[in-house]
């Protein structure tokens, strides 16, 4: 496959900006796609060139597969990177490019519907020998009845084709069962346009834990560790560290291995996640999904292994294959990061767009910070909420959390509300430094300080 020389970026934000730094440091020329909201964004300045791509609601730009891939041939790319969100996962992208000649900088549009499908990837980890959690399909309300009564509660109802916590629901009483079905059908219809659920019981004590993997397309697959996700607020990850901390040695490795067995069944292409559920009370763990892209807290990752994963990306794309052996991957001390949003703690976390009049981010040993917004920026209401990632790398997990608390108190942004405070308390929480939390420690942490403050 020949050389990429010049990639069109399909995304905004700080990925946009990752991206953009990442083909700098190739030589690769690269020529940002954005809506008329981001035409004078940092990315738009750090691009060698910037076209806009519609207005500035998603469904009118960053949405259209085809706008998306005419512009890459309009502009002469090789290849388009997708980042995350957006069209990262949508097959029909993929598969536009393969048709059209020019390189998808991911997994191939088979491999985005394998797992695109939640039932479908199921029956794959299952193929693979990698444990899912009880659940399954379910065509009519009666289906659902009888294995709900099989699975017992709590149980979620699930969209088939969903993300991000969209089309689930949590059953805590059988008799709620038709009401959950009905509200998580209807939602995965109106988010994805697939109003199909499954039934999953529902873990009491769960941890959010994923493996990142590396393929070649041709079957052989490595890992780069795993990083712990648990600490989460409405399925949005917040706070992403690895290692996972607290982690049984056996469960670690097992969890490693099975994430390499489910790719490597795919053949996977690329840089994807491979997603479980860790069962704390039953010390097991359990298939969630698997992300085929790069993901938000890739940087984590980045700290302990020194690999640059866009880099890996783009390697694999032009046909370079596996960079990197198992036995040649070492991790390194322990990395940190907090997601830091445009919302409003004190108004349950509400969206807070608007212009940042004034910002400072932290730097120093050890400290990371990605991000596309600086004093005078503006944050749409059409985006994500997301305006920075702090990441901080230690020799082991004090030394990276206190670096991470110092650098989240130096953090400075006037004009827009932040999530700046909830990490300051997270951080500090006796709970969170303690290592290895469940999913419900967002819930215990906001009740603790709603008391506390009450």
């Amino acid at each position: 496959m020949a050389a990429i020389r010049r990639i069109l970026v399909a995304n905004r934000g700080e990925i946009a900006a990752r991206i953009i730094r990442t083909c700098r440091a190739l030589g690769i020329e690269t020529v940002l796609a954005a809506s008329v909201a981001d035409r004078d964004s940092l990315p738009a300045r750090l691009a060698d060139r910037t076209i806009c791509i519609g207005p500035a609601r998603p469904a009118e730009s960053y949405l259209k597969i085809d706008t998306i891939v005419q512009a890459a041939l309009g502009v002469a790319a090789h290849a388009i990177h997708p980042g995350y969100g957006f069209l990262s996962e949508r097959a029909g992208l993929a598969r536009l490019c393969e048709e059209q000649g020019v390189i998808f900088i991911g997994p191939t549009a088979a491999q985005i519907e394998a797992v695109g499908d939640k039932l479908r990837a199921r029956a794959e980890a299952e193929a693979a020998s990698v444990p899912v959690v009880p659940g399954g399909a379910v065509d009519t309300a009666e289906a659902a009845k009888s294995l709900a009564r099989r699975l017992g509660v709590p149980l979620l109802v699930k969209a088939v084709g969903g993300g991000g916590g969209r089309g689930m629901k949590r059953v805590d009483r059988l008799e709620d069962l038709p009401h959950a079905l009905e509200l998580a059908s209807s939602e995965a219809g109106a988010a994805f346009g697939d109003a199909r659920v499954y039934l999953e019981r529902f873990v009491t004590r769960g941890r959010h834990v994923e493996v990142q993997v590396i393929g070649d397309g041709a079957g052989r697959v490595i890992h780069l560790g795993e990083r712990d996700c648990s600490v989460q607020r409405r399925y949005q990850k917040l706070i992403e560290e690895t290692p996972a901390p607290g982690l049984a040695e056996s469960v670690r490795r097992r969890i490693r291995e099975a994430g390499v067995r489910f790719a490597e069944r795919l053949a996977y292409r690329g840089a994807g996640t491979v997603e479980f559920l860790v069962d704390v009370e039953r010390d097991a763990f359990y298939f969630l999904e698997m992300n085929a892209r790069i993901q938000v807290e890739h940087p984590v990752t980045e700290a302990v292994t020194g690999v640059d994963l866009v880099g890996e990306q783009i390697a694999i794309a032009e046909g370079a294959g596996l960079r990197l052996s198992q036995r040649g991957v070492r991790l390194r001390g322990c990395a940190i990061e907090c997601r830091i949003n445009a919302e409003d703690p004190a108004r349950d976390f509400q969206p807070a767009p608007g212009r940042v009049t004034e910002v400072s981010w932290p730097a120093g040993a050890g400290i990371r910070v990605d991000t596309h917004i600086e004093s005078g920026s503006s944050i749409p209401p059409f985006y994500d909420s997301l305006m920075a990632k702090i990441i901080a790398h230690g020799p082991d997990r004090p030394a990276a959390l206190a670096r991470l608390r110092e650098a989240v108190a130096a953090a400075r942004v006037v004009g827009v509300a932040t999530n700046l405070p909830f990490h300051a308390q997270a951080l500090a929480d006796t709970e969170f430094q303690a290592g290895g939390v469940d999913t419900g420690f967002v819930a215990r942490l906001l009740a603790r300080e709603n008391v506390r403050h009450g």
